[in-house]
C-alpha cells in the first residue's frame, strides 16, 4: 500500500490503443463482490461509443455474497478476504486464467470532487506530452490531503497563457501551460482497508477508481456525456453520483444510503426477518400507488423460527408507505447535492440511475418528479459476453471497470514496479502456496 501512504491511490498503466490486452475488475459494494475477466481489443470507431479503442469480451464472471462490508467498507477484514478470495477464483476457472492485479472500485468514504488549478512554465516554444505529463503531475500532488486518498486527478480543460478551456493543446504556441483537475477523493482509511483485504489475497491493486465514474464509463453514450449528464449509482449501502458535461467527468459526490436502509425499514415496519424482508422489497416493492392497494394483501412470515407461528397478512398500500418516505429521503439528497454541483448549469441535462436498488419498481418515475429532469435507467453498453443476469443496472459499475483501462491516459501515471498480470489457470491455489510458503 505503499501509494497511498502518499495519500494517492494506485494509478493504471495506459494501454496501447494497438494492443490486446486482458484485464480483471473487481467491484466490492456493500451486498454483492463481483469479479470480472475480460479482453480487450482494438477496434474500429463506433457511432454510439467512438470514445473507446477497444472492444470488451467477457471472458470470466462471477459474484458473491459481500461479507465483512458495511455501507461499501470493510468492517471484518477475514470475511471480506475470504469473499474476495472466493469471487475471483470462480472468475478465474471459468476464464481459464490467474489474475495477478485487478482493478477495484471504491463508492464509500463519502466521495467528493475539488476542483483544482496547477500551471507550469512551457520547456519550449510549443506545447509537448512531456509538458502534458508535467502538468498533470503538478496537479496530481497539489492535491494530495493528510485524511482524504485521492482516486482521480482529472484535466477538465487547459490554459496557455491567457486563454483557457483548450481540449488539446499538443503543437500549440505559449509560455506557461495550465489544467484544471477534478480532483476525487475519499477516506484514507476506508481505501486501505479494502486495499489491504485485497492485497492479503495476494492480489495487486492495478488501480482504485470512483464507483459512480465507472457507472457513468458504461452506460453513457458519447453525446450524454458531451450534452451534459448526471450518474447516480443506488448501491446497497451507499448512493453515489458522478456529473459529466462536456465530456469529462467534472464531479462527484456519495452518501451512506441505499437499497439495504429500505430494507430495514420494511424489516422494522412489518416486524419480519431481514432476509424476508428482501424478498418482499424485491418481489413486491414499489412507490407507486394503485387503486387496488388496499386490497392486495402481501403474506409476511413471523421474525420466530416456529413453524406453528401464524404469518400476518398487510395491504400493498401499507408496504408502499414503509418503502416511499425512504426513497424520497435518498432522491431528495441526490437532488441536493446535484444543486450544488456544475450539473446546476445544466437545466436540460438528465440523470442515469444504475445500481440494485434502482430497479425498485415506480423509482424512476419518482425520480423525475423530486428531480424535475429526464430520467432513465443505464445498463452496460458495449461489452460482449455478458450473462443476462449481468446486462441490468446492477453491474453498470463491473462493467465500466473494464471500459477504464481505455481511459487512464486522461490521468498522471508514474512508473512503479510491476508483476505478471494473468498467466496460468490455477490462480487461487498459486496464492494458497504462496500464503503457505511465507506464513511457515
Amino acid at each position: 500500500m505503499t501509494s497511498l501512504h502518499y495519500g494517492v491511490a494506485p494509478k493504471m498503466k495506459p494501454i496501447s490503443k494497438k494492443r490486446s490486452t486482458v484485464v480483471a475488475a473487481l467491484d466490492v459494494g456493500s451486498s454483492k463482490i463481483a469479479c470480472l475477466i475480460a479482453r480487450l481489443r482494438p477496434c474500429e470507431q463506433q457511432d454510439v461509443l467512438p470514445r473507446r479503442t477497444h472492444s470488451v469480451e467477457i471472458l470470466g464472471i462471477a459474484h458473491t455474497v459481500a461479507r465483512g462490508m458495511k455501507a461499501g467498507a470493510v468492517i471484518d477484514l477475514a470475511q471480506t478476504e475470504q469473499a474476495i478470495c472466493h469471487a475471483v477464483d470462480l472468475a478465474e476457472r471459468m476464464a481459464g486464467v490467474e489474475v495477478d492485479s485487478v482493478i477495484v472500485s471504491v463508492a464509500a468514504g463519502r466521495l467528493a470532487s475539488e476542483l483544482l488549478c496547477a500551471s507550469v512554465d512551457l520547456s519550449g516554444p510549443e506545447v509537448t506530452d512531456g509538458d502534458i505529463a508535467r502538468v498533470l503531475h503538478a496537479g496530481s500532488r497539489n492535491s494530495v490531503r493528510d485524511d482524504r486518498a485521492v482516486l482521480h486527478s482529472l484535466p477538465v480543460g487547459f490554459a496557455l497563457d491567457e486563454a483557457r478551456g483548450i481540449r488539446d493543446a499538443r503543437g500549440m504556441l505559449g509560455r506557461r501551460f495550465g489544467v484544471d483537475m477534478n480532483v476525487v477523493t475519499a477516506e484514507v482509511l476506508v481505501a486501505r482497508n479494502l486495499m489491504l483485504a485485497i492485497e492479503r489475497c495476494h492480489l495487486d491493486v492495478e488501480a482504485m477508481v470512483a464507483a459512480p465514474y465507472m457507472a457513468g464509463l458504461s452506460t453513457l453514450a458519447d453525446d450524454e456525456a458531451e450534452l451534459g449528464a448526471a450518474v447516480i449509482d443506488l448501491g446497497a449501502g451507499t448512493t453515489t453520483g458522478a456529473v459529466f458535461t462536456g465530456g469529462h467527468f467534472v464531479h462527484a459526490f456519495g452518501f451512506a444510503l441505499g437499497g439495504h436502509n429500505v430494507t430495514m425499514d420494511i424489516a422494522r415496519g412489518l416486524n419480519t426477518r431481514i432476509a424476508d424482508a428482501e424478498r418482499i422489497k424485491a418481489v413486491y416493492g414499489t412507490v407507486l400507488s394503485g387503486g387496488a392497494d388496499e386490497r392486495d394483501m402481501i403474506t409476511v412470515a413471523p421474525v420466530g423460527d416456529n413453524d406453528r407461528d401464524t404469518p400476518q397478512f398487510v395491504s400493498r398500500a401499507n408496504l408502499v408507505r414503509i418503502i416511499k418516505p425512504r426513497a424520497e429521503e435518498i432522491l431528495e439528497m441526490v437532488r441536493d447535492r446535484l444543486a450544488a454541483s456544475p450539473f446546476a448549469s445544466e437545466p436540460r441535462a438528465r440523470v442515469i440511475f444504475t445500481g440494485g436498488a434502482s430497479q425498485l419498481v415506480g423509482l424512476p418515475e419518482l425520480a423525475a418528479q423530486i428531480l424535475g429532469r429526464p430520467v432513465r435507467v443505464g445498463r452496460p453498453l458495449g461489452i460482449s459476453g455478458l450473462p443476462d443476469a449481468a446486462k441490468g443496472p446492477a453491474f453498470a459499475v463491473s462493467a465500466g471497470l473494464l471500459v477504464y483501462p481505455q481511459e487512464a491516459q486522461s490521468e498522471h501515471y508514474e512508473a512503479r514496479p510491476t508483476r505478471r498480470m494473468m498467466t496460468g489457470t490455477d490462480g487461487y491455489i498459486t496464492r494458497v502456496g504462496q500464503w503457505l510458503r511465507e506464513s511457515f
